[in-house]
Formats: structure tokens, C-alpha cells, sequence
């Protein structure tokens, strides 16, 4: 039974967008015909929007002349999404996470471009997404888990939100592709029949490209639509959609642009002879490690509570331990 198009993709947009568009008190959106019309309009509001939540157009060009480093980039990305997988937290929470920190490196550099001010960046940008988007968010310090770089201690990740938060200009409900993908998914399939796959498959492909920098180039429209484009080359029924044709799904889409990220899509995503393994870090196993040094020792109970607790500040192994906070954690 095929869905109609306005019940496809209502739960893909936030909460507040959703209540205004889907609530029903409009008397705008009164009927199927004046419901499309206002979905339409507000897609296009959203494409308008965007340019107001990604980083200036030549936030590229400092990667490709290593003015930013993109290695390092990369691996925060790639942590970010450890983290993502770890907890099970949404796909918007790891988009938004990688948005913030790109946002911040655009407007503020860091004093280096590797090193723990890049992960202190990362962990305070995660934090802030899981606090928009979670309903249960894990403290601070649990934040941080197995595979850190460096752990930090809960005042200083504080001082950092604040500065992401000023820097961003406290502007954290941001346009994503998310915000697109039902809406393309239902342009592409009238029907109703795939929306599910298009949408679940859209969100596994932009979830693995977003270490790849070159990706900065292209708004979150086009990287939706782009998205789209791709998983409906999974199904026989759709796998003839043109690229070409998305450019009058809405007001305000650019043909070049989503051709260019549907190609980019196709060479470094789908084309599973280019794309590289993701840069993972290794697993540190803390527990076992903690508890093996218990039963390794002969010392008294008090020897050893003192140990476990020397043992805290080196269980990462000759990682960076920041520590400016003398007081409880969270």
C-alpha cells in the first residue's frame, strides 16, 4: 500500500519545523493540494537557509593548500562516528557533530592542527549534538571512550562548549541533509514503495562520506538529493533516475552541484575498489586491563585502592591526560 507523499518524510525533519508544517492548524495546508504546496515552500526555505549553517565556500581550499590539516580531520571524524556506533546515537548527531567542528575551524583556527586541541574540539562538538539530539546522553567523561586520544576532564570540555558556542553564534539547530531526504525520497519514488531503503540507504552513504573533505564543497541539498540519487541505484525499478531531473524537484537545487556530488558519491562510496577502510582507532581495553592488575597484586586493599587510582590517570597507555579540573567530574 503506497503512502501518501506527505506522510513520507514527516519525522525526517526537526521537531519545531515539524510541528509548524505537519500540525495541521494552518489553514494554508487545509487540503492534499495546499499540503504539497506548503511542504514545497518549506523544503525551499530550507535551501535558502543552509548557506547560514556551512562553512565559507573556500573552507576547501585551506585543506587542498594544507593551510587545515584534512589527516587530522579525518581522524576526528572517524572517531566522532566510533562514538556514534559505541552509544547508538541518531545519524543527526554525528552530522551535526562534524558541522559544528567544521563551522568552528572555518571562523576559528586552532593554535595547531593536530594534536589535543583538535580532539578537545571534537569531543566538546559531540557533546553539544548529543545534548540537542539525544534523549540520554552518557557525562562527559563517559563520553570519551575506549580509543581517545587524550581524555580530558569535564570543566575543561565546558570551557570548550562555550567557545563553540560563541563561535557558532549559539546557532546549533542546523539544516542538514536530513532535512531533505524524505521530501527527495518521495520525488523519486511517488509511490511510496522503497521509501524506507531510499531513506536508510541515503543516511548510510552521507554517514560515510563525511571524512572525505572533498564533500565540503556541496551544501546539504545537494548532498541529499545526491544521496537519493545513489541508493535508488540499488533498486531495478528506480536505477534509471537522472541526475539531471532532480534540479526541478524544488525551487532553489543546482543541477551542477548534485551531479558533481552524485559523481564524487559514485568514484569514492559506492565504488567499493576506491574506497578506503576508515581510519579507526584501536580498541584500548581499560577494564580488563584494570582488573588484571588487581589480581596481579599482592599488596593490601589500601595498596591497591591507591593503585587503581594512580592507574586512572595512565590506563590510556602514554596518552595526554588534560588535567585542569581539580574538582568532581561529572
Amino acid at each position: 500500500m503506497s503512502l501518501p507523499c506527505s506522510d513520507c518524510f514527516t519525522d525526517l525533519l526537526c521537531c519545531e519545523e515539524s510541528s509548524e508544517i505537519f500540525s495541521g492548524e494552518s489553514p494554508e495546508c487545509s487540503s492534499d493540494l495546499e499540503s504539497s504546496a506548503c511542504i514545497e515552500e518549506s523544503i525551499a526555505s530550507f535551501i535558502e537557509d543552509e548557506r547560514n549553517f556551512v562553512p565559507g565556500f573556500d573552507y576547501l581550499s585551506r585543506f587542498q593548500s594544507r593551510s587545515l590539516d584534512a589527516s587530522a580531520r579525518e581522524e576526528s571524524v572517524a572517531w566522532i562516528l566510533k562514538v556514534k556506533t559505541y552509544y547508538r546515537f541518531q545519524p543527526l548527531t554525528a552530522y551535526l557533530s562534524v558541522n559544528y567542528l567544521d563551522r568552528f575551524l572555518y571562523s576559528r583556527p586552532l593554535p595547531q592542527a593536530n594534536g589535543w586541541p583538535m580532539h578537545l574540539l571534537a569531543v566538546a562538538c559531540l557533546s553539544l549534538a548529543a545534548k540537542m539530539e539525544e534523549a540520554l546522553v552518557p557525562s562527559l567523561l563517559d563520553l570519551q571512550v575506549e580509543g581517545a586520544k587524550y581524555i580530558f576532564e569535564p570543566r575543561t570540555i565546558r570551557r570548550m562548549e562555550l567557545l563553540v558556542l560563541t563561535v557558532l553564534d549559539w546557532r546549533l539547530r542546523s539544516v542538514t541533509p536530513f532535512s531533505f531526504l524524505g521530501f527527495f525520497a518521495c520525488k523519486i519514488d511517488p509511490t511510496g514503495t522503497y521509501i524506507g531503503f531510499l531513506i536508510s540507504r541515503a543516511t548510510e552513504i552521507i554517514l560515510s562520506n563525511m571524512q572525505e573533505a572533498s564533500f565540503l564543497e556541496y551544501w546539504p541539498s545537494s548532498i541529499a538529493a545526491a544521496a537519493i540519487l545513489c541508493a535508488a541505484n540499488e533498486i531495478p525499478n528506480l536505477s534509471l533516475a537522472n541526475p539531471e531531473h532532480a534540479e526541478s524537484w524544488c525551487d532553489g537545487l543546482s543541477k551542477e552541484k548534485i551531479i558533481g556530488c552524485y559523481q564524487l558519491m559514485q568514484d569514492l562510496v559506492l565504488d567499493n575498489s576506491r574506497r578506503k577502510p576508515p581510519k579507526v582507532l584501536p580498541l584500548l581495553r581499560v577494564t580488563i586491563r584494570a582488573r588484571t592488575r588487581s589480581l596481579d597484586s599482592s599488596s593490601s586493599p589500601s595498596s591497591s585502592s591507591s593503585s587503581s587510582s594512580s592507574y586512572k590517570r595512565r590506563k590510556l597507555n602514554n596518552c595526554l591526560w588534560v588535567d585542569d579540573d581539580k574538582g568532581n567530574p561529572d
